[in-house]
Parts: structure tokens; sequence; C-alpha cells
């Protein structure tokens, strides 16, 4: 093994884009990259490029169907049919309309999830990230969700057929990890574990923690819904110890994390009010899980995060400092004030227009308390408990 962490990067990335107007912004990938080179964590020998995911690879999640559908939308002028046709694939609505390009820009994002399981399977990295994926909602026949293909789930169907393990896969994200569990729910080698805000008020509606699986699979579906409003405390409470009684009881031989970063109290799209510090506890927990359960392997993706400059590059960025374990993070634990390097908050305020966080943590002291935080930590616990029914 040569490195200890690859990250998975390609400014081409930047090309999955639906309109200027869409809330699923890839300049966020820009600014995280910025704020790790700016903070002298990101050198140019940690860094790999992906190869698009070719159409063999796409079709072990995906129908040939749906790949012909996207390849047809994704012409700079679609034919009269086709464009009659995109309802049915999901790909005309609000949330995931097609775009010019759209194939292209999303088989590279596949290919760099791809190209992250190769790196730690074939013994290049314990560990590799790649931040353009995570695009857990798509379904196989269908988009949905700011998401065309699902790169999780293809980069997990990867792992399996060519290395023959069994993967865990973690999503964090504020929204329920629909994709990947529902292309794994009936496959006893493949683990979802999902926290995220209770369907009951937000998109895709699912992930209730009576969702466990089906067939040979039951079991191996884990979902811990949070109720909206959830703060820190709770929510790293109930992710810490049912996400280790999972990892205890199937034994992977892998890790896939996905990384939204979503559930900070200041995204626009969500209802979880948490702040920084579970993006810097998420990564160090799932770290300690994967050298207990698999040799450290262990390959990290993206996600959502619609707060691009406030919140999307700080997380991230904990997230690639704890996967390579960077002297940063000991520095942030001595000084929790510790400040985002000067240079980088100078450079992007203009393009914001507002103040710019200036710490790597949120002064959470500040911050209004929640109401009802006794009984959102009580309905929390008791949904820890149901989650947990079936774990030793």
């Amino acid at each position: 093994m040569s490195a200890k962490a690859l990250f998975v990067y390609d400014e081409n990335e930047v090309a999955y884009k639906f309109n200027d107007s869409h809330p699923f912004n890839q300049q966020r990938l820009v600014l995280t990259v910025d704020l790790l080179r700016k903070a002298k964590a990101l050198s140019g020998d940690s860094l790999i490029r992906p190869m698009p995911a070719d159409e063999t690879q796409l079709c072990s999640v995906h129908s040939q169907e749906y790949v012909n559908a996207v390849k047809a939308l994704s012409a700079d002028q679609p034919t009269d049919e086709w464009m009659h046709q995109a309802g049915k694939y999901g790909l005309d609505t609000e949330d995931t309309p097609f775009f010019p390009g759209m194939h292209e820009a999303t088989s590279i994002l596949v290919g760099g999830s791809i190209r992250a399981v190769d790196a730690v399977l074939g013994g290049e990295a314990g560990h590799a990230l790649h931040l353009g994926g995570g695009l857990h909602h798509a379904m196989p026949h269908k988009g949905a969700g700011f998401c065309v293909y699902n790169d999780a789930a293809v980069a997990i169907a990867h792992a399996k057929s060519k290395y023959g393990v069994r993967v865990l896969y973690i999503d964090t994200d504020v929204h329920h990890g629909d994709g990947v569990q529902w292309s794994f729910y009936t496959d006893p080698d493949t683990c979802t574990f999902s926290i995220h805000e209770t369907g009951k008020y937000l998109f895709p509606g699912t992930g209730a923690v009576n969702e466990r699986g089906d067939g040979t699979g039951f079991g191996t579906t884990i979902n811990v819904p949070m109720e909206p409003f959830t703060e820190d405390e709770s929510w790293l409470e109930c992710f810490e110890e049912v996400l280790v009684k999972t990892a205890a009881q199937f034994k992977p031989d892998l890790i896939v994390s996905q990384h939204g970063c979503d559930a900070h109290a200041y995204d626009p799209l969500a209802h979880i009010h948490c702040s920084m510090e579970i993006y810097r506890a998420m990564p160090r927990i799932i770290h300690r899980l994967a050298h207990e359960h698999c040799q450290g392997r262990w390959v990290a993706l993206g996600g959502g995060g619609y707060d691009i400059w406030r919140v999307v590059p700080r997380a991230w960025s904990l997230l690639w400092l704890e996967m390579s374990e960077h002297p940063l993070l000991r520095q942030l634990e001595q000084n929790p004030e510790m400040a985002l390097p000067a240079d980088w908050v100078a450079k992007w305020r203009p393009h914001y227009g507002e103040a710019l966080p200036t710490t790597w943590l949120d002064a959470v002291h500040t911050w209004d308390p929640i109401p009802r935080r006794r009984e959102i930590t009580e309905k929390n616990r008791h949904t820890k408990e149901i989650a947990s029914l079936y774990l030793a």
C-alpha cells in the first residue's frame, strides 16, 4: 500500500450542471479543493483522475433502456420523441431535468467512484475520497433527486463483482439514501445504513426504521430517521450507537460512505439543526470502524449540500483531513476556534456577497437554543432503539 489516502478529482466534474438556478451546484468542489490547497492539506501526489464509466459498468445497476434514454436526452437538441419520453425516466422534473452533455458528465462522476474503489481494493491506498460522487437517489430505471446515474450503487456493484467483497454502505446525507438501499435490498452481502431526517417531512419520503431488507437480505438494511431540528448531540448519539452495532454484526470487507453535508443548520433544503461538529465526528467514527473491521479499507463519496459557501467546503475538508490523518486535525482539537486560511476567505467572500465563516467549526454557543430539545432527543432515542432491535 503506497498511500494513506488518495483524492479523486477532475475539474470537468463541474460539468454536472442542470441549470444556473439549480441548487445542486458543483462549484462546491472548486471551493473545497481551493480550501484544502490553501490549508496546505492537499498535495499533488494525493490526486488521481477518474475515467468515465463505460456502459457495462453503468448497466450493473441501471437498465440498458434507461442508459439509452440518458444518452439520447444528452444531445444539444434531443428529438421531440425523446423529449416526450423524458418523464418516463424521471428526467423532466424541476429536480432532475435533462441537460446537454448529461451522459458524459455523469459518467465521469460514476467513473470517479469506481476509481476510488479500485485504488483501495487494488492496494494503492488505504482510503480514497471522491467528492464528485454520492448521487444516491437515482434508480435503475429512473433519475431522481438531482441524480442521473447512481455512482454509489455502481461502485458497490463493481467492488462486489471484481473483488468479491462484502460492502457496508454508510449514508450521512440528510435525505434518505433510497437509490442505494433499493438496489441492494435483497442482497445479504451489502449492508446499507442511512441516518437522515425522517421522510415524514422530507424528500424522498422513505427510510422508515422498519425498512430492513427482504428475503435473504433481511436485516442488512438499517435506517435511523431523525426528527426535524435534531442537534449535534442527539444526531451523533444515534449515529454512533447504531452504526457500531451494525458494523460489528455485518463484518464488512469494505466501507463505502456517502457524505452529504445537508444536515447542517444552514442548509436551505432540510430541517436538521446540526453544526460543523458532526462533520468532524462522523468521519472519525467511520475511520475507526474501517480499521476495526476491514483493515482500513474505506471509500468516501460526496453527496448533498446546498449551502455551498458556508458549509460544504468546511465539511468536506474536515472529511479529507480525517482520511489523510492531517496534523491540522490535532491542532483543531487543541484550538476549536482555529481560523480558516485567511486567503481563502478573502478570495471567495466577494463571490458570496455576505460574511463567510472564518473558523473551521461553528460557534454554537452563540446560536439560539432549539425549543423542544428534550422531546426531540427522546423521540430520536426511541427510534435508535427500534433501529437496533435486531442488532447484537
